[in-house]
Order: structure tokens, then sequence, then C-alpha cells
């Protein structure tokens, strides 16, 4: 019988080693592939980027301005930015000895891993990584390439969480001034039934314009990092 994926079915059928290694390495890729968009997600700068140009759409008050893919095109081409040196560093130190053939499967993640348990464990807080070292019963190595991706990669992304919302917090400040400001004079002129967004929304286009705010946030969010 023919397989749909090939060199599947016959592997399983036959004793030679390298089909069986073909056909495991293909396994591999195909998972690694499905995982590729939590690793993006996880492990990178995105989190935190794409929840912050988040919170600017929602404190304008302007629903779908910018839109969705907008905010997203603009957070993956930021993480690609932020992240090229250890995308290179992984590149050089692993994925290309690995095509070599001057290093293993096995030796090619762990290079791989390097860089970027690197650059996560700078922004993640001591505080969270020690409560997953703590319920996971590791122990605390004494090299960050030692650390374990199933206690790094969860605090990385509850610091990335943290960090963000903190960030979000100080975007709000402004814009919640401007509406209080117009809800108050609002009040004043016992004008209840007109929506304060519909007055104070032109005034926060106005002011982040001013500012150059778009220039801002990116700014932040680079050095940030």
């Amino acid at each position: 019988m023919s397989s749909i994926v090939p060199g599947i079915h016959s592997s399983l059928l036959t004793n030679q080693p390298q089909d069986v290694s073909t056909t495991l390495q293909l396994l591999l890729v195909l998972t690694v592939l499905s995982l590729a968009p939590a690793i993006l997600i996880l492990m990178t700068s995105f989190t935190r980027i794409i929840i912050v140009l988040s919170f600017v759409r929602t404190s304008l008050s302007t629903q779908q301005m910018p839109p969705n893919q907008v905010l997203i095109g603009l957070a993956l081409f930021l993480t690609f930015f932020i992240m090229s040196p250890v995308y290179s560093e992984a590149n050089h130190d692993a994925l290309q000895p690995y095509l070599k053939g001057k290093i293993t499967q096995h030796q090619a993640i762990k290079k791989a891993e390097a860089p970027f348990k690197v650059f996560m464990a700078k922004q993640t807080r001591e505080k969270d990584l020690d409560l997953f070292m703590e319920y996971g019963k590791y122990k605390m190595p004494k090299k960050i390439t030692a650390i374990p991706m199933t206690a790094l990669v969860p605090a990385f992304t509850i610091s990335e969480l943290k960090t963000a919302f903190q960030m979000g917090f100080m975007i709000f400040i402004p814009f919640l001034v401007i509406d209080m400001v117009v809800a108050s004079i609002l009040m004043a002129m016992r004008m209840m039934m007109l929506p304060p967004v519909m007055i104070s929304l032109p005034f926060q286009i106005l002011l982040f314009i001013m500012v150059d705010g778009w220039y801002l946030i990116v700014k932040s969010l680079l050095v940030s990092f």
C-alpha cells in the first residue's frame, strides 16, 4: 500500500535506519511549523508590542482605526527588528552548522535555544521565574542557558504582560484627563445628553498628532528592550 505522506508508511515496514531517521525528521519539522505561531508570540517581543499598540487604539477610542491587520503587521516587523540579533546568532551558531553537517540535531537545538534564553531572561522578573522554578521543583542553575524552557517561557510571558499593561496604563492617563475635562464642561453647561466621547475624540486625536504619538510609542517600545 502506498502512503499519503512519502516515506512514513514504508519506513514502518522496513528495517532500514535511514528511512526511519528521515521520517522522524519530517515529523519534527511538521511539529515545529505547527508550533511556530506560539513560539513567535511567547518567546519574542511580539506580546508586549501588540498589547501596547492595542492600548493605544483603545485609549484613542477610534474603534477599529488602525485596523487589526495594520497593528499586527507593525507588531510583526517591530518584532523582527528587535529580535534580529537573536535570529542572527541562532542562524550562525545552530542552523548553518547543522545544515553543513558539522553538528547534530540535538546540538543544533541546544545552540538555537541559547540566544532566546538570554533574551527572555533579561526581560523576565526574578519573582516570576522563581514561581515556576519552585512549582516545577527545578534547581536554580548558575547559567542562564541552563534554565529549562518549561519554566522560562511562562515566566517571560507573564513578565511581558505586566510590562505591557504598565505601559498601557501610562498611555491611558492623558486621554483620560481629556475625557474628564470634557465631561466636566458638558455637565457645567447642562448638556448631559451629548456623549462626551463625541467631543473629546477630536481633541484626543489632535493631542496624539501634536506630540507625534506613534513615534513616541514605537521609541518607548524599542527602548524598553
